[in-house]
C-alpha cells in the first residue's frame, strides 16, 4: 500500500464464512518482530477462526513503529504510523464488511506503545489492549477509549514502576498510564482482584467503557501465553492466555 511515499505492507488473517460486518483487531508486532511474526507467535487467527473476526498484521518501517517516544528507525524518520494504520483500516473496510463500531488495537512492547498512540491520535478504535508496554505520547486530546493492559513486575525492558528500563524506553510508572485513562474515560473507582501471580484492576466507566489493568507477579517483557520472541526475555509465563484475555476485553466493549 503507497503511503507517505513508501510502499507500506500489512498481512490480513479472514476467517472462513464471514456473512456479516465482523470485528476488526489490528496486531502491533514488537521492535525487531514484523506482521509474520506476530502473526506466528500469538495465536490471533486460531482465535479469530473460532469467534469470526479479522486480524490485521502491519509491517513497521525498520520493524519499529514511531509511537510518540519510541522507537528506532521509525522515530528516527518520524515515520507517520498513526496515519499508515488509519488508512489501512479503511483499505481493509473497504474490501471486506468489516464493523466500524468494533476495531481494535494490540500491540507488544513498541507495538503495544503504538497501541496508545492511536488512541491518543485517531477516533476509529473502540478499545485498546497494550502488553509489556507504555505510554509515551503526551496524549493532549486523548480520545475516549477503553484499555486493557498487560504488565509484569519483572519487565526490565519498560519496568512496571516507570524509568529508564534496559532499552530506549523512559516512560511512566504503569499505574499512572491506567489512572490517566481512567480519567479520560471518566471511571469510577477500580475494583481489585487478586489470583497469585495475577493482580487485576477494572473500572467502570461512561458510556459502558472500562479501563483494565492486569499485572503479572514476576512476570516479564513477552506475551503471556505465547511464543517468546527473544529468548533472553525468559521463558514465557502461562498465568493467563493474553490473547483471549484481550479478545475478551474487546468483544465486551464495541465502540
Amino acid at each position: 500500500m503507497p503511503f507517505g511515499g513508501l510502499d507500506r505492507t500489512y498481512r490480513v488473517h479472514r476467517p472462513a464464512g464471514l456473512t456479516a460486518a465482523a470485528p476488526l483487531v489490528v496486531m502491533l508486532h514488537g521492535a525487531f518482530g514484523d506482521g509474520q511474526q506476530a502473526e506466528n507467535s500469538y495465536g490471533w487467527d486460531q482465535l479469530a477462526d473460532n469467534a469470526k473476526f479479522v486480524v490485521a498484521y502491519p509491517d513497521g518501517v525498520g520493524h519499529t513503529w514511531n509511537a510518540h517516544g519510541c522507537c528506532g528507525t521509525a522515530e528516527q524518520e518520524n515515520i507517520d504510523d498513526v496515519g499508515f494504520i488509519t488508512t489501512m483500516v479503511g483499505e481493509i473496510s473497504a474490501a471486506m464488511p468489516i464493523d466500524q463500531s468494533r476495531v481494535y488495537a494490540t500491540g507488544i512492547s513498541n507495538g503495544g506503545i503504538m497501541s496508545y498512540a492511536l488512541a491518543c491520535n485517531s477516533g476509529i478504535f473502540a478499545a485498546i489492549g497494550p502488553d509489556a508496554a507504555t505510554q509515551l505520547d503526551p496524549c493532549p486530546a486523548p480520545h475516549p477509549t477503553s484499555v486493557i493492559h498487560i504488565h509484569g513486575t519483572d519487565d526490565r525492558l519498560v519496568p512496571y514502576n516507570g524509568g529508564q528500563g534496559a532499552s530506549t524506553v523512559n516512560g511512566p510508572p504503569i499505574p499512572d498510564v491506567n489512572a490517566f485513562w481512567r480519567k479520560v474515560d471518566q471511571c469510577g473507582p477500580p475494583d481489585v482482584t487478586t489470583k497469585a501471580p495475577v493482580t487485576t484492576s477494572t473500572a467502570a466507566c461512561a458510556d459502558r467503557r472500562s479501563v483494565e489493568l492486569i499485572t503479572i507477579d514476576g512476570g516479564r517483557h513477552q506475551w503471556p501465553g505465547g511464543t517468546t520472541f527473544l529468548e533472553r526475555f525468559g521463558t514465557t509465563t502461562h498465568a493467563l492466555n493474553a490473547t483471549d484475555t484481550i479478545w475478551q476485553f474487546f468483544a465486551a466493549h464495541p465502540g
